[in-house]
């Protein structure tokens, strides 16, 4: 800003407190007037340079480089190669059941992640963790486990301006990240490549990492894959055979093994100590004498001699780490037999590993052959072990607001659960914890000071210092068991530390149960909500819906699949593929997947979305009892197409008992939705937005607060639980004019019943006691931006006009779609 500017500004200020007069009595004021219209003059031309400016950027849109990079070519041009002053390993997943092992790599030139289960993300948003910086990612096998969040972490370093990202590890990553793009798109603002593992040793500003592939006793696992089913077809309820198709290799018997070295760092320059001596600091003439001693060499200084070991710290050769994945019995011998890693093993030499960690189970933990195995490693070398075992909190943030939310009523809000570990391993080991840290520069130790503390006693004394708060209590009462509804998810977009994304659990009967979304993370929400007694929730759960393939409704799907298979297998229980409901573009993502990465097909009996849009009775008996999917207590489930991306769905399902539940998914408000939801006990719809933004709810096709309730009350709902927050909302939505004594709000974990959705109104005083400054921060946000962006202003008329004309482009496609999958229905 130049002067002109701040006086401007100065006299402006002066103008609003009152005090300009005495400045126009002076002689100098006509000069003061002038410079005043000739300031205004000239912003009003720069302010319509701007908008000239502004519509061109908007033509040609490109995304400014990341500081990092910019920050990289600087070194790069400057000739820096000498090793980062600090860095540091950092767990990010524990490797229990409900977050999968992770890890991040910290330099002040570089950032790593190894490994990208479901949650991965969550957990670097709420522990700040920044992934805007990642641009290598390395997998030591292409599990679920390891994968499972891969396709939420692209999407974001996409968003955030990541360039180019490189995945490292075992076959078949290109043809996951294909399997990604058939839901996600192109993927064109980010380049993403893959290093297999038979690439040379890849080296950067930090390390250097070599990729060790570790094949099991079996060396390849032959899958008879099921029939490929086009996106238009139906699998009308029929668990897919193996018979009919080619069998599809997928390479289960290989992990990938990570040894990374740092650059060598030259000692630091000992100021004291070449004072002592005499040296000339602070002068010109010192430099060439530092860059001489840190490089190891004697200097002449005034006839003496002076040797590095005199002014400088040693030089550090650059410590080495090894990531290892043992996960099974199978893999033990080719891992205590291979011979670059046995190299490392060496005590007292600079081969010698400083840490190497450990994603193994316990059984493979105890087994003598791996135990021999890591006590062949130096004393000197440390051991963390990542597996179920591990004994920490992860998401600090869900078991707060969880413990402040149990004290307005302790039936819905029920305390999060965690697993009890069994023995410990008796070895010199260390069990990782979320945050936990092993330094390897400056000073190789262990840190716990990030380790995140969970003390729900400290939560629940800060809710109650909430002024009124305790007064605003409300006493609960116990009404109909079923059906039992429990939100795993909440949130829209991307999984957060407060709101997952979207998954609801409905317990339709003391057996059997029936998920709506399946949100990447919702197993893990399902092990913080249940405990020990997870398993036995996933057994009853015989169907998943899925309103549509948007990343937030659908990628926790796989390892729900997987769990529910072990948790059936370890119960004693007849395995029975789940019923899954959805859009028949999901098949192209699970054919993928199961060709390329691991068995799938088999988990799951496919019922084609299209095949529900027609009630029941207006069926052939055939297709009546496919798309009952077993739910024998259920009268009717019936969807429709909602107005949000192509073929998103909403559903309702009534049982013979004459409850009825209505389920929007993402859509705006939608007469379609209201005609099969009519006279529903429950409406579960999304409320994305709050009122006042109708504009933007348009142009992303979601619904706001009132619009919501609009349709439940036009649907003649029995009562309507606001859903799908957008993250903005992290903590609770903003409240509209239109609640009511039948309007509810969901929060992850909630818990309800028919007994208690009266009680849920009555909620809502002591809820906005609890967040009153949440409140109030977001009220003083909404006025802001209506003083920037009035309603019936400009922008919003384009952004409404742009919805709108979308709309219309798509009402044609959307009718025919319609008619063409009822036609399709009929025939059947």
């Amino acid at each position: 800003m130049n002067t002109a500017h701040l006086k401007l500004r100065y006299f402006t200020s002066l103008l609003v407190k009152g005090r300009a007069a005495p400045l126009l009595t002076r002689p100098d004021s006509p000069t003061i007037l002038r410079f005043i219209r000739t300031m205004a003059t000239n912003n009003i031309k720069d302010s319509k340079n701007n908008n000239i400016n502004n519509n061109n950027n908007k033509k040609a849109k490109q995304k400014e480089p990341l500081r990092r990079l910019k920050t990289k070519e600087g070194r790069s041009k400057r000739g820096d190669v000498h090793g980062p002053s600090t860095v540091y390993l950092q767990v990010v997943g524990a490797g229990t059941r409900d977050n999968a092992a992770s890890l991040y790599v910290f330099s002040e030139y570089n950032r790593y992640l190894f490994n990208c289960g479901e949650g991965t993300q969550r957990l670097m948003q709420e522990h700040k963790l920044k992934a805007a910086h990642l641009d290598n990612i390395f997998l030591t096998r292409l599990s679920w486990e390891n994968v499972g969040g891969l396709s939420g972490m692209i999407l974001t370093l996409k968003d955030t301006g990541v360039p180019e990202c490189v995945l490292s590890g075992p076959p078949q990553l290109e043809n996951y990240i294909n399997a990604i793009k058939s839901f996600s798109g192109p993927l064109e603002d980010i380049k993403l490549s893959v290093r297999p593992y038979t690439a040379e040793t890849y080296t950067d500003d930090t390390m250097t990492v070599h990729q060790v592939p570790i094949f099991g006793e079996f060396v390849f696992f032959f899958s008879a894959s099921p029939p490929l089913l086009n996106p238009g077809e139906s699998g009308s309820g029929q668990s897919p055979t193996l018979s009919d198709r080619q069998t599809a290799a997928r390479d289960s018997s290989l992990v990938v093994a990570f040894i990374c070295k740092l650059h060598p760092k030259k000692g630091n320059f000992l100021v004291p100590e070449a004072l002592k001596l005499g040296l000339p600091v602070g002068t010109a003439a010192i430099g060439p004498l530092i860059k001489a001693l840190k490089a190891g060499s004697s200097i002449t200084f005034e006839g003496r001699e002076i040797r590095p070991e005199q002014v400088c710290t040693p030089t550090d050769p650059g410590p080495i780490f090894v990531i290892v994945e043992c996960p099974t019995e199978e893999f033990v011998d080719a891992v205590c037999t291979n011979q670059q890693l046995r190299r490392h093993q060496t005590e007292g030499e600079e081969d010698s590993a400083a840490l190497v960690v450990h994603i193994t189970p316990e059984s493979v933990l105890k087994t003598e052959t791996y135990k021999e195995w890591m006590e062949r490693f130096p004393s000197t070398t440390q051991h963390l072990i990542l597996n179920e075992q591990a004994c920490t909190v992860h998401n600090i943030r869900s078991h707060k607001i969880q413990a402040q939310l149990n004290m307005i009523h302790p039936e819905i809000f029920p305390h999060l659960k965690s697993y009890k570990p069994q023995a410990a391993l008796n070895v010199a080991v260390v069990r990782a914890e979320c945050l936990l840290k092993f330094q390897l520069r400056p000073v190789m130790e262990w840190q716990r000071d990030a380790l995140p503390s969970c003390n729900a006693e400290e939560f629940v004394r800060e809710a109650a210092e909430v002024p009124n708060f305790l007064e605003e209590f409300c006493a609960a009462g116990q009404g109909v068991e079923y059906p039992e509804v429990v939100f795993m998810g909440t949130g829209s977009a991307l999984p957060m530390k407060i709101r997952n994304v979207s998954g609801t659990l409905v317990n339709i009967s003391p057996s059997q149960s029936l998920l709506l979304d399946c949100g990447e993370g919702t197993f893990g929400q399902l092990c913080r909500h249940y405990g020990d007694d997870v398993d036995d929730v996933l057994c009853k759960i015989s169907t998943v819906f899925i309103s549509h393939l948007h990343a937030d409704h659908h990628t926790g799907l796989l390892n729900l699949l997987y769990q529910r298979e072990r948790a059936m297998r370890t119960s004693g229980k007849t395995f029975s593929p789940i019923y899954l409901i959805a859009p028949g573009q999901i098949m192209m993502w699970l054919n993928q997947y199961h060709d390329s990465c691991g068995e799938i097909l088999n988990h799951i009996r496919y019922v084609n979305t299209s095949e529900c849009l027609l009630q029941f009775e207006h069926r052939s008996p055939s297709v009546f009892n496919n798309t009952q999917f077993v739910f024998v207590c259920l009268s009717q489930f019936q969807t429709c197409l909602v107005r949000h991306c192509k073929n998103a769905f909403a559903c309702s399902f009534t049982h013979r008992s004459g409850w009825k539940l209505a389920f929007s998914g993402d859509t705006m408000p939608c007469d379609g939705f209201v005609r099969i939801g009519k006279d529903a006990s429950l409406l579960i719809h999304e409320a994305t937005l709050e009122d006042g933004m109708e504009a933007e709810a348009a142009e992303k096709r979601h619904s706001t607060t009132s619009q919501a309730i609009g349709i439940g009350m036009e649907m003649n709902a029995g009562f309507i639980m606001l859903n799908h927050f957008s993250q903005r909302y992290a903590k609770i939505p903003l409240f509209s004019e239109d609640f009511s004594d039948r309007v509810g709000i969901s929060f992850d974990h909630m818990r309800i019943c028919p007994g208690d959705l009266k009680i849920l109104p009555r909620l809502i005083p002591a809820l906005k006691t609890l967040f009153a400054e949440e409140i109030e921060e977001m009220e003083e946000r909404r006025e802001k931006r209506e003083l920037k962006h009035p309603r019936g202003s400009s922008s919003e008329r384009n952004m409404t006009g742009r919805a709108a004309k979308r709309e219309q482009e798509e009402a044609a496609t959307h009718i025919v779609e319609t008619k063409r999958q009822k036609t399709s229905s009929m025939k059947q």
